[in-house]
């Protein structure tokens, strides 16, 4: 009876109160993760969104839910600092290039190395195939199939496909963000 009753506060603050949600964006360079930032931001697509060099922190507000959104370079030389900024996320949120296939190789391999840190155990995962606005674009099957999604275990994953220029599916995005836990013990 305890248990649910916990759960019950829970669910009612979550609806009445703001939330904060740490967020890590990571993918490969020119998957759009600073384009994806500054849209989610501003609320429209920017033709000027200078890549991510290292990182970049912005505190975006979307209704009740505050982001605290890491931005990280996808640079080969900057993957080796993603699993630091991830581990404190209570999501991580990876983008891909949707339409193009050469990087999904890359793209697989980087991710499935990301989640294998045993720091990141059990972080949500919310996968999102970026430029879906151009043709050829994977679609959110393909995507869950060439980027191996079904073998992820011990966390909750979403697969989103989206524009981050046309803002499509981004509300989506944000009602899963929304409805994750916040971990506790970071």
């Amino acid at each position: 009876m305890a248990s649910y009753f916990k759960s019950l506060v829970s669910w009612i603050k979550s609806k009445l109160w703001n939330r904060e949600i740490e967020l890590s964006i990571v993918g490969l360079q020119n998957a759009g993760k600073s384009t994806l930032t500054s849209t989610l931001a501003s609320g429209g697509f920017d033709e000027d969104t200078i890549p991510t060099i290292g990182f970049n922190y912005r505190r975006v507000k979307k209704g009740k839910v505050g982001l605290n959104v890491w931005d990280l370079g996808g640079q080969e030389r900057f993957r080796d600092s993603w699993e630091k900024y991830c581990r404190l996320s209570d999501v991580i949120i990876y983008v891909v290039d949707s339409v193009d296939l050469s990087s999904m190789e890359e793209a697989r391999k980087q991710l499935h190395d990301l989640l294998s840190w045993p720091s990141l155990e059990g972080i949500p995962l919310l996968l999102l195939g970026n430029k879906n606005d151009v043709e050829g674009a994977l679609t959110e099957e393909e995507l869950i199939e060439e980027l191996n999604l079904r073998r992820l275990q011990n966390r909750s994953v979403a697969c989103f496909s989206v524009s981050a220029k046309d803002q499509t599916n981004l509300d989506i995005t944000m009602e899963w963000l929304a409805d994750q836990p916040i971990r506790k013990n970071k």
